[in-house]
Order: structure tokens, then sequence, then C-alpha cells
């Protein structure tokens, strides 16, 4: 085989065949494709698409570029979580736990955030002492008997992602369905859980801004899981405003640790709700939605979940104390109001502004090489449909200084529009594709 052949076959609308899509990835991997015409290749994929026969050969074929991770010695039914991204989804953190205390085995890997996109990595080493960087035998360990692992992903997982993506970032080929769905999936499959749940957010705060190509990529997903053999579901769900109310690292935490205690803050117990019930029915734990609803219910009601985490934070080296009173986690020195200048409702937020208020404080990075403060963050007291009086505060910053504060408010405030009449919100939950 030539590459050249391969890029004219498909920059002219052809099909690749199964053979030829192996061949590539291999010669991508081991060096005698080179980059150029991978970078050639992935604009003639952006322009031309691929059908899901080769959008599932191509994900197969990164997926056996490297190891994979083989829970089939781990009792139980295995399930993983996706999220697309987007400001404040700290859900990892409150559904990981609420599926272990189901008995449903968790194996998560997750990355850390570049950007305003907070990474769950990041969120958790709010826990002094916490790690993720597990060798394959402690992982399965925290698998079985823990019941949850979250863990940095290993460098032998799936280079052909990691070196297909390096070159995406760079060329202008990141948003490209077949490419996208072949990413996640490719992951996905190699991390070896038997349930797969992808929540594909769509809107301001996202990747996918419409929730059409939010609904496409979602179909392409589940089409993948299903050709390789897994369950699989993906919810799609808004992310116009930022999701629950805080948006910063250890601040998300603590939202999170509030939510497995009980106070079941609006959408984001929604999306876990949802996501959950997902998880327990495909996996055949619960008989019905509702069933598996109670279910969830119940294992944060008796503090079964909560206890999840702790157990979780343990095992991975960090301190679980502040499980139990947040009030110990990393706090920032300087916090101060944003007080609204108009009266009327809350019209709209812009969560991609308002992640950057976060990632400007400390809370995100701009390179890879930033350090993140885990103190800093924006709480908010309003959201989309709130009604709001002058002189009312709109949310709290969390800032290590006093300069750095008042720059993020006025910032914060350029990302709300208040309008007379209260608007209509939109549904959350936009749709499930099973």
């Amino acid at each position: 085989m030539q590459m050249n052949d391969l890029i004219v076959k498909k920059r002219d609308g052809g099909e690749l065949t199964t053979e030829e899509i192996g061949w590539m990835i291999r010669g991508f991997v081991d060096g005698s494709v080179p980059d150029y015409q991978m970078s050639a290749m992935a604009m003639a994929i952006y322009f031309r698409g691929m059908n899901r026969r080769e959008t599932l050969d191509l994900t197969l074929a990164m997926l056996h570029s490297g190891e994979t991770i083989d829970l089939s010695g781990v009792s139980g039914v295995k399930a993983d979580k996706h999220s697309t991204g987007g400001v404040g989804d700290k859900t990892s953190l409150v559904l990981v736990p609420m599926m272990a205390a189901c008995g449903v085995k968790m194996a998560k890997m997750s990355g850390r955030g570049l950007g305003h996109t907070g990474g769950t990595i990041d969120k958790l080493e709010s826990f002094s002492g916490f790690s993720t960087a597990l060798t394959l035998e402690q992982f399965y360990e925290n698998v079985e008997h823990v019941g949850m692992v979250i863990a940095g992903q290993t460098a032998n997982l799936v280079p052909a992602d990691k070196k297909l993506y390096a070159l995406r970032d760079v060329t202008g080929t990141v948003p490209s369905i077949p490419l996208i769905a072949s990413s996640i999936m490719s992951k996905k499959l190699a991390a070896g859980a038997d349930v797969i749940v992808l929540d594909v957010k769509c809107g301001g705060g996202s990747f996918m801004k419409t929730e059409a190509d939010a609904r496409a990529l979602a179909d392409e997903l589940v089409a993948i899981g299903k050709g390789a053999g897994k369950q699989t579901v993906a919810v799609i769900t808004d992310m116009d405003e930022p999701l629950g109310l805080a948006v910063g690292n250890a601040l998300e935490v603590r939202e999170a640790i509030d939510a497995l205690s009980g106070a079941r803050p609006g959408e984001l117990m929604e999306l876990c709700d949802t996501l959950g019930a997902c998880i327990l029915t495909a996996a055949g734990v619960a008989e019905s939605d509702e069933a598996a609803r109670a279910m969830l219910e119940r294992v944060v009601a008796d503090g079964s979940a909560r206890d999840m985490l702790a157990k979780f934070v343990a095992a991975q080296g960090g301190d679980p104390a502040p499980v139990y009173d947040p009030s110990l986690l990393p706090t920032a020195p300087v916090q101060i109001e944003v007080p609204a200048e108009q009266e009327g409702y809350v019209n709209h937020i812009d969560a991609g502004g308002v992640g950057m208020v976060s990632m400007h404080l400390g809370g995100g990075r701009a390179t890879k090489e930033s350090e993140i403060d885990l103190r800093v963050g924006v709480v908010l007291h309003k959201k989309v449909g709130d009604s709001i009086k002058v002189g009312e505060s709109i949310a709290q910053i969390h800032a290590a200084d006093e300069a750095s504060a008042a720059k993020a408010a006025e910032a914060l405030k350029a990302c709300y529009t208040i309008a007379a009449e209260k608007p209509e919100r939109a549904p959350f939950i936009k749709g499930i594709v099973r």
C-alpha cells in the first residue's frame, strides 16, 4: 500500500477498507507513515467524512495500537462514563461514587484540564496526597476491592489517538465527527468496561455548539459502542450555562461533596440521576428507570455514596477528611461578591466566558505547562431564569489576591445578560440515544 494513494482515495470521496485503515494506523504509530501525510488524511476526512463502518474500523485500529485494560478478572459489571467536557462539570465526582455504592464497578481513566475546561484529575488533587498515577495492578485492585478507580491515562494506552489528536489540534481538523468519535471511543473501549455511558454536551460552553451536532456525535458514539459489542448509551445535555454553581477545582469538589451529602443541587443531580439510571438499566442492575432512580436516591440518603468517595480517596493516597468536612479543602485567601448593576431576570450566562474567568484566576491551564491554583474560581449565586435586584450578588469570586479578584469581577459581569422578562428555560436533558 501507498499512503499517497489512500489520501487521494479519501480526498475524492472513496471508502477506505478495513485493511487500509489498519495499515495506515500501524504505519502512523511506527513512523513509516509521516506526520505530514497523516495530516493530509485528517483534512481529507474532515471534508469527506467517513461512513460508520470506516469510523468503527478507525476506532478499533487505534484501540489496538497499544495496551488495553482487561477487566475480565474483576467480578461483577464494570462501567465507565465519559463527558465531552464543559464548564463546571464535576459529574464524575458525584456519579462514580453513587454507581459504586449501587454495586457497579467503576473503572475510569481521566485527563487533566486544558484551557477553561477543568480536568477530573486536577479536581481530585484538591485532596492532599491524592494520586492518579497508578500501576495496572493497583488499578485492578481498586476496581475490585474499593469498587471504583479514577486514574490518569497510561502512556501506552491508545498511542495512535495521542499522536493523531496532536496533529488535529494544529491543523484545523479537530471538529470532525468521525475523528472525534473514534478518539473518544478508542480510549473508552481500551479501558475495558462492559457498559459505557456518554454525556454529550451542546451549547456555548461546549465543543458541540448545536443540538443537531451533539445528536450526530451521540449517534456515532453509540453506533461504535454497539459495533464493538458494548452496552453504550449517550445522553445529550445543555451547556449554555455552567453546570451547577461552582467553577474551579476545589470549589467543584466542595459542590460534589454537598451533592453526595443530600443537597441535590439542580441540574447537577438531574444529570447524575439520568446517567446513573442509564448505567444501572444497561447493566441489568435495575429493571426500570424508576427503580434505578430509587436506588440512586437511597445511596445518597443513607450516606453510602459519600462514604464511597472517602474510601476511594483514601485508597489512592489522599486525605479523606474533607469529604466529611469540606472546610478542609484548599481555600482562596480573597473572596469578594459581584453585585448586579441592573434589575430583572438572568436571561443568559456565557458559560465559556465564566470558564475563562476561572482560568485567568489560575483555575485552568493556558498551556500544558501552566500551574493550577486549586483554590480559585467562581461560585454562581444566580442562574438563568433567576430574578435579580440592583446590588444583589450574582456570584462570588475566589482569588489569590485583590487585584485578580477585582479584574475577575468585571469580566464576570460581562458574562451575564439581564432582561426585563423571565426567559423560558430550555430542557436540560435534550435526548438519550441508546
